[in-house]
């Protein structure tokens, strides 16, 4: 099992997950994180630090966004590894749990 960065992540950005994970599986686009799935070890540690609740266990997905398990997969493996916490994009609080913000995902 892997975990799944879902859409919440969208336009929010925020990499506090980043800074925890010991087997760096996050990968950075311009407006959007994703997991490895060959990377991640199932440490649940990022879980818990995402102020958005986008982190999900590939197994406890919402129907709605089981699309991103390969929509994690895809991405990691043209976006470059990222091992450390930037600062949040300026309105990242502003795009907090919009729905419907896959549209806006930046490739």
């Amino acid at each position: 099992m892997t975990y799944v960065v879902t859409e919440n992540c969208i336009r929010c950005k925020y990499t506090d997950c980043v800074e925890v994970c010991p087997v760096d599986c996050f990968h950075e686009g311009p407006n959007f994180l994703v997991i490895d799935p060959d990377e991640c070890i199932d440490c649940t540690l990022c879980v818990p630090e995402c102020p958005v609740n986008a982190i999900f266990a590939e197994d406890d997905l919402p129907e709605d966004q089981k699309q991103y398990t390969a929509l994690n997969a895809e991405l990691a493996k043209k976006w470059p590894v990222l091992t450390e916490k930037k600062p949040a994009p300026a309105d990242a609080a502003e795009w907090e749990n919009k729905p419907d913000k896959l549209k806006y995902l930046e490739r």
